[in-house]
């Protein structure tokens, strides 16, 4: 996310200009909802590790129910 400079405060995370209160991180609501839908549109994702078969008989793996385990 951008930073202020050393001028001012704080920069919009969508267009760069200086953040107001009502709407942190950014500067309007326009921005705020051009974020909203760039999560909801899966433009941004979240990195998650794909689990490949063979690691399911992993021993030592944490989401195997309780009474599964040794």
């Amino acid at each position: 996310m951008p930073q202020g400079s050393a001028k001012g405060g704080p920069k919009c995370a969508i267009c760069g200009k200086p953040v107001v209160a009502e709407f942190r991180p950014f500067c309007s609501a326009r921005c705020k909802q051009v974020d909203l839908n760039r999560w909801l549109s899966e433009t941004y994702r979240v990195p998650a590790r794909v689990v490949d078969d063979e690691d399911e008989d992993r021993p030592g793996r944490l989401d195997k129910p309780e009474a599964e385990q040794d």
